[in-house]
């Protein structure tokens, strides 16, 4: 069974100021030594505790800043904890920057070969799906030319088929995914909501409230890298709105709080 378990998670980043120095820089660092800035620590995420089970639609919300992305790349094991513990059950499937990471000299054909290797699929299944891929993205011919030469759209057509050729165990959605022109995306939403309701555990990051009200059954709200609220979607939506409609009022844009856990 499918699982993501977080135990009094932190993350804390190093941000060095003197990656360019320059050498006039560097020489008066050596003679006054408080010159040179140190490092500074930037706390991403705090004593983070959550369990998510199989059957799950957990949404994420909070204010720009409050952690959300930092904590789903902590989920995907692209940042790997300070403290705490993450333990996960079951394949990872992410859909985040699914347009970065292309081979420019490759062709299409190859570039999706290249990508479905990169999500653990072996060259059958790369065989099997290889086709299906290609029809989806509707690029027809311009398989055949170097990505270099793709447009923006064409990109994030290809991308978008690739990534979601797959049959998620635990996924994990960063924001609205826009897919190419208007037609495209509509065929975007339905393989989304295929993939969706495939998957067993599916955690996602918006701003859309009313789509997460509508698509997840818990929700957790992040505030300055902690949490605020963990609970049955409809309640905790309902009170970071009405959270954000007074801080509007007062004039606050980030105010600090503590945990509420709601009601099941």
């Amino acid at each position: 069974m499918a699982s993501v378990e977080l135990n009094n998670l932190g993350l804390t980043f190093t941000v060095r100021h003197d990656k360019h120095i320059t050498l006039k820089d560097f020489l008066v660092g050596r003679i006054f030594r408080g010159f040179t800035k140190k490092p500074m620590q930037v706390r991403a995420l705090s004593g983070i505790d959550l369990r998510v089970n199989e059957g799950e639609r957990l949404g994420i919300i909070g204010h720009n800043g409050a952690g959300k992305s930092t904590l789903l790349k902590v989920l995907a094991g692209i940042y790997q904890p300070s403290e705490g513990s993450r333990q996960v059950r079951g394949r990872i499937s992410s859909l985040f920057d699914i347009a970065l990471g292309f081979e420019q000299e490759a062709n299409g054909w190859e570039n999706i070969r290249f990508r479905c290797y990169l999500q653990g699929e072996t060259p059958a299944g790369v065989k099997a799906k290889l086709r299906e891929i290609a029809e989806f993205s509707e690029l027809g011919d311009f398989l055949n030319m170097p990505v270099r030469y793709y447009s923006a759209g064409m990109r994030v057509r290809l991308a978008f088929s690739i990534a979601t050729a797959i049959d998620p165990e635990i996924l994990l959605v960063d924001e609205v995914l826009s897919a190419g022109d208007l037609a495209f995306q509509g065929k975007a939403h339905r393989r989304m909501r295929e993939m969706m309701a495939k998957a067993q555990i599916m955690i996602m990051v918006s701003h859309d409230l009313e789509a997460a009200r509508g698509v997840c059954n818990q929700v957790l709200w992040l505030e300055h890298g902690t949490v605020r609220m963990l609970g049955p979607a409809g309640q905790v939506i309902d009170a970071y709105q009405e959270w954000a409609g007074t801080a509007q009022q007062r004039g606050e844009s980030n105010p600090g709080g503590q945990v509420v856990q709601a009601a099941a």
